[in-house]
């Protein structure tokens, strides 16, 4: 079977947007450092699969993530396809800068919603983070950007444990009040679980702005993402052949791959615009590029020759 057989089901969008993140989020917690050819190649791909959004890379220091050292000259060299977004994300002051330099039209910042793991990613506290983030979002603005937030330890930090709901809405509506236009709330260690997810969005009195962004450590991922799909969520975030992590957080395995949640989302019947053997395809090939297999389950699957059906591969 090259696509699930399609079972509308009730209480879901008709549609979702999947905010693809394997450039910049995936790649940046890979071992190996690909070439920019290849990075260029990659988003080329994704485009031609029918993704819209495509987090391209980030302007951090290369000294903390040398993986995106080259994000200049991956702007410079990649394609853009017209109707599809590219965001950067950007630490600082500084990014914005460079991201401004090279034409960028769309930003992303990186919060967090505990007091260690800003400090050990931001280099701020939990209070302090926003005044950093205030100038860069007010300048960004100020150019026509589009602005995005990311809250990572929505759920849970490996450090301070479970982190309460209370706190994230904190952080959450300070960062939206700053002008960003979404909020994606991330389970950046996979200690989520469908019923702290709904209680999470219902926190935040309904799903307007809000985007997710799980990872798979506890194999929660699709749960939790349907979770937010009944509660209204629209934009959902996904790493192609699930590659990926965080740098700064051990516990913090791959994001949840874009393969297993376009199965699942055109199972129920909700459209992506993504071409499924297009995606399979890329992440074979990727795979390859990395030096190891994918750890997407619909890769896994379907990924030595996604035309074939079930029954021929198991034939071999």
């Amino acid at each position: 079977m090259r696509e699930p057989q399609r079972v509308r089901a009730a209480g879901l969008p008709e549609r979702v947007t999947i905010y693809e993140v394997g450039p910049r989020d995936g790649l940046q917690n890979e071992a190996a450092v690909i070439p920019v050819e290849v990075k260029a190649e990659f988003v080329a791909r994704l485009a031609a699969a029918g993704h819209r959004v495509i987090e391209a890379t980030s302007f951090v220091h290369p000294k903390w993530v040398p993986q995106l050292a080259d994000a200049a000259e991956l702007l410079a060299v990649m394609e853009r396809v017209p109707g599809v977004r590219y965001p950067v994300l950007v630490p600082n002051e500084r990014g914005l800068d460079r991201a401004l330099e090279h034409g960028v039209e769309e930003i992303a910042i990186f919060a967090s919603a505990t007091e260690t793991f800003a400090g050990r990613n931001l280099n701020r506290t939990l209070e302090s983070q926003f005044e950093m983030f205030e100038p860069v979002v007010a300048r960004a603005l100020a150019h026509g950007l589009r602005v995005r937030a990311y809250v990572s330890m929505c759920f849970g930090d490996p450090w301070e444990g479970p982190t309460p709901v209370a706190q994230v809405v904190s952080v959450g509506r300070r960062l939206l009040d700053l002008g960003c236009f979404e909020l994606s709330l991330g389970d950046t260690i996979g200690v989520g679980t469908p019923g702290h997810v709904s209680a999470l969005i219902e926190a935040f009195g309904g799903p307007s702005r809000l985007a997710v962004h799980f990872h798979d450590t506890y194999g929660q991922a699709l749960a939790n993402t349907l979770t937010a799909l009944r509660e209204g969520v629209t934009v959902v975030d996904a790493s192609t052949g699930g590659i990926g992590g965080c740098p700064y957080a051990e516990s913090a395995t791959g994001n949840l791959a874009t393969e297993d949640l376009v199965w699942m989302l055109h199972g129920l019947g909700v459209e992506t615009g993504l071409d499924l053997p297009s995606l399979v395809e890329t992440s074979t090939w990727l795979a390859a590029r990395l030096g190891r297999p994918s750890p997407s389950r619909v890769v896994q699957a379907l990924g030595e020759n996604p035309s074939r059906t079930t029954a021929e591969n198991a034939e071999e």
